[in-house]
C-alpha cells in the first residue's frame, strides 16, 4: 500500500530507535524533572512537530540536499550541539527553590511556558543533524523503487513514525514526572537530578559537535 514495503520491520525498527536514549529523550526527562509531567508532555509534542518537519523534508527531497552538503551538515551540527550544551548548563546551574512565600514570588516566572517548552523540544529535534541523516538513509529502504507516488509513501511512513514517537516520548515524560513528584519534597535530590540530566545534555552536545558525517 502506498508503495511501502516491509512495513512490519519498519515498525519494529522505529520502536527500537525510540527506546534507545538520545538527545530527545534527555530533553524530555530534563523538562519533566524540572517542571513535572505536563512540561515533559508538551516537550514531547514539540519533538513530534520536529519529526513532522523531517518527514516532510524527506518526502520532498530537502533532507537529501542537506545530507549531501558538507557545509549545511556542519552548520546544523554545531548549532544543535551549542543548543544542547546551553540547555545542559542551565540545568546544572539552576538554583533550587527556596522555602517561603518570598522565594515563591521570586521563582513564579522561572518555569517555562507551554509555548517555550514546545519550541525548545521542536528545535532540539530539528537541529539534530543525525535525525536528518536517519530520515534520508532509513526511510528509503521501505519505499518501492518503481512506485509512482514515492512522496505519499514517505508521508505515510512519517505519520507512523511521529505517532509511535509521540506515544513513547509521552510515556517517558509520565514516568520521569512521576519520579520527580516522589522527590518533590527533597530539594537536594532534585538538584542532583537536575545536574545529572544537565551533564547528560552537555555530553550529548559535545558528542554531537565532534561527530563525523
Amino acid at each position: 500500500m502506498f508503495g511501502i514495503t516491509h512495513f512490519g520491520f519498519f515498525v519494529v525498527a522505529v520502536f527500537l530507535l525510540n527506546v534507545t536514549p538520545g538527545p530527545d529523550t534527555a530533553y524530555i526527562v530534563g523538562r519533566s524533572v524540572a517542571q513535572g509531567r505536563g512540561a515533559g508532555l508538551m516537550s514531547s509534542l514539540g519533538i513530534s512537530a520536529g519529526c513532522c518537519v523531517h518527514s516532510l523534508a524527506c518526502a520532498f527531497g530537502l533532507t537529501a540536499l542537506l545530507a549531501a552538503s558538507a557545509t549545511a551538515f556542519t552548520v546544523i551540527k554545531f548549532v544543535g550541539a551549542l543548543y544542547l550544551i546551553y540547555l545542559g548548563v542551565r540545568l546544572i546551574f539552576a538554583q533550587p527553590a527556596a522555602a517561603g512565600a518570598a522565594a515563591d514570588a521570586r521563582n513564579a516566572g522561572a518555569p517555562k511556558s507551554l509555548r517555550q517548552l514546545f519550541l525548545q523540544g521542536f528545535w532540539t529535534n530539528v537541529l539534530n543533524p543525525k535525525v536528518v541523516l536517519f530520515f534520508v538513509s532509513f526511510f528509503p529502504q521501505f519505499v518501492t523503487t518503481g512506485h509512482d507516488h514515492k512522496a505519499l509513501a514517505f508521508l505515510a511512513l512519517g505519520v507512523v513514525f511521529v505517532l509511535m514517537t509521540t506515544v513513547w516520548n509521552s510515556f517517558v515524560a509520565w514516568i520521569a514526572g512521576s519520579v520527580t513528584q516522589r522527590f518533590s519534597g527533597k530539594p537536594a535530590v532534585k538538584r542532583w537530578l537536575d545536574r545529572g540530566v544537565g551533564s547528560a545534555f552537555v555530553g550529548l552536545g559535545i558528542k554531537l559537535a565532534t561527530a563525523s558525517r
